[in-house]
C-alpha cells in the first residue's frame, strides 16, 4: 500500500432503483468515476418535511476523485430526479495500492 494514497473518494448516492443503472452510466461514461457499485434494494428511512418517510431505493458506491466531486455534483443536479439528493463522500485513507492508482488515473481531472 502506498503511503499517502492519492485524494481518491467513495461516494454514497442513493435514488430511485429505475434511475440507479442510468445515473451509474452517465458517471462513469463523463469520467467521473472509476467505478460505480450499484445495490439494487436498500430501505431507507429518513426525515423529510417534518415526518418519518420510507423508501425502496437503490445505492450507488462510487469510486472517484476530490477533483471530480463538483463536477459529479452538477451531473446529479442534471439528471437525479431528486431536488435534494444524497451526496456523501468519504476519504479513501488506505487500500489497494494498485486500485487507488486506477481510480486516480480513471478520474483524471
Amino acid at each position: 500500500m502506498s503511503p499517502e494514497p492519492p485524494d481518491t473518494l467513495v461516494c454514497l448516492i442513493t435514488t430511485p432503483r429505475p434511475d440507479a443503472h442510468r445515473i451509474a452510466s452517465a458517471a462513469v461514461a463523463k469520467g467521473l468515476a472509476a467505478c460505480v457499485n450499484v445495490v439494487p434494494h436498500v430501505q431507507s428511512v429518513y426525515r423529510w418535511e417534518g415526518e418519518v418517510q420510507e423508501s425502496e431505493e437503490a445505492l450507488l458506491v462510487l469510486k472517484t476523485t476530490r477533483s471530480a466531486v463538483a463536477e459529479l455534483e452538477g451531473l446529479l443536479r442534471e439528471i437525479h430526479p431528486y431536488e435534494t439528493f444524497e451526496l456523501v463522500c468519504l476519504d479513501i485513507v488506505a487500500g489497494s495500492h494498485p486500485y487507488i492508482d486506477w481510480i486516480a488515473a480513471s478520474v483524471d481531472r
